[in-house]
């Protein structure tokens, strides 16, 4: 078991890192805008790592411009895999001779128009320090919280970050993170001062677990329909849905994951798929070669980390300490949050995990007065330079968007059509206008 926690108390690089040197592996034009740990319990040292970037081509005033937040899934999974596999303006790459891992830019980053922050979420996730494991959360209460400690920490390092819309955005286990720390956001806001309160403008969660109960039993219907398994094996694969519901329903949360997690090992075993997670796919996403990356000699320097620390993709410790919360519901709080704010779904066509099929299930459930409104509204072919991108549903706060040719790790796959997408949806442009019509992006 490798980097459980760590007690750590960096004091110079405790808000933020400034940088003065870079590594030929690490080059200055690669580097953060800043980079360093955030508070979330000073008085233990616990805090939240994060990383940085300042829009590339800002549209508007700094002050304006909007902020967007990237929280990765797992549980336990570390937002420097979205940075550097992902959305971020730099990813790493692998020469196929020598092996050497390094860093490229990445076509279409998410901070072209924006600020992008990543942060390492919750403590004890990826180079975050949870200086004692009962700090480390257990439900999505705590997560919210500290990752409010962390925005408020982050925003008071600059006063133009106090007067900048922030648009939360993750995915995966992301689809419960997000609507936690904007519901948490939402209902602390009331308490503060004005100028104190976090000016919460939207969410967007790309291919989410959210309500869970609704999402594990889609996955049989949906393999079968895609001609990955054969009626008996879906009838299989109904009977451990089945008891993964019943077990939720009665709220035994633990048999309930270990239920959830058998009915997807047992998917992956009927299909023999390289992954889940892109059934498009020959091989796996290499995400591996970010921790690789990561712990090269003088890399954490850099970013402003301890070199004796051990970055690991994700932790087993969070994820084993949020075990309990993996079945749990959060859908109530994206009710809450569509009507006080902007909610942006998205999924990759080819992801068998939390895809397509899973997220409409739970979406037309939703307790919320558009709902039946969203559910009539015309679904719009979404173009982008004269090819199919997806298909864009869109009522409201709420807006749906399947993303063609992408799985589980829809930047990754898409970078461009991704951009386009969280740009178009940020400004209200594009398929994202009220009145929208079949929209050609033009660049």
């Amino acid at each position: 078991m490798r980097n459980p926690w760590i007690i750590f108390f960096p004091c110079i690089f405790l808000l933020c890192n400034s940088f003065t040197n870079s590594t030929p592996l690490f080059p200055k034009e690669a580097l953060p805008t800043k980079s360093g740990y955030l508070p979330v319990n000073p008085a233990t040292g616990s805090a939240i790592f994060y990383t940085f970037y300042e829009s590339q081509e800002p549209i508007s005033s700094i002050s304006e411009t909007p902020l967007l937040i990237w929280l990765q899934g797992g549980p336990g999974c570390s937002s420097s895999l979205g940075n550097f596999y992902e959305l971020g303006p730099w990813r790493v790459s692998e020469n196929q001779n020598s092996k050497e891992i390094k860093l490229e830019q990445n076509p279409a980053p998410w901070n072209r128009l924006f600020g992008l922050l990543f942060l390492d979420n919750p403590i004890g996730v990826g180079f975050s320090i949870a200086s004692n494991p009962d700090e480390i959360p257990k439900d999505e209460h705590a997560v919210g919280e500290q990752l409010f400690s962390a925005i408020k920490a982050f925003i008071n390092l600059d006063p133009s970050f106090k007067t900048r819309p922030i648009y939360i955005t993750g995915e995966s286990y992301g689809g419960k993170y997000v609507p936690a720390i904007g519901y948490y956001i939402l209902n602390k806001n009331p308490y503060l001062p004005i100028s104190e309160q976090v000016k919460l403008a939207g969410i967007a969660i790309g291919n989410g677990l959210t309500d869970p109960i609704t999402q594990v039993g889609t996955h049989a219907l949906n393999a079968y329909f895609s001609g990955l398994i054969n009626e008996k094996q879906k009838t299989k694969l109904e009977e451990l849905q089945s008891e993964a519901i019943r077990l939720t329903m009665m709220e035994n949360w633990n048999e309930s994951t270990l239920a959830r997690t058998r009915v997807l090992k047992t998917l992956q075993n009927m299909t023999g798929l390289a992954t889940l997670y892109n059934f498009n796919r020959q091989i796996p996403y290499k995400t591996d070669l970010v921790e690789k990356f990561l712990n090269q000699k003088g890399i954490k320097t850099v970013l402003g980390v301890n070199e004796s620390m051990v970055y690991e993709e994700c932790s087993e410790v969070v994820g084993t300490a949020l075990h309990e919360d993996v079945m749990k519901s959060s859908k109530f709080m994206v009710e809450y949050l569509v009507k006080n704010s902007k909610v942006l779904l998205y999924q990759g066509q080819f992801d068998l995990r939390d895809g397509v099929v899973s997220t409409e299930s739970w979406v037309k459930k939703m307790k919320w007065e558009g709902i039946e409104k969203f559910l009539e509204a015309e679904r719009k072919v979404w173009n982008v330079k004269g090819k199919l991108a997806g298909y864009v549903q869109k009522w409201g706060n709420l807006s749906n968007v399947v993303v063609m040719g992408a799985g589980h790790l829809v930047p990754a796959d898409q970078e461009l059509n991704s951009q386009i997408m969280v740009e178009d949806w940020v400004l209200d442009r594009g398929l994202f206008l009220k009145n929208a019509k079949v929209f050609k992006a033009m660049l």
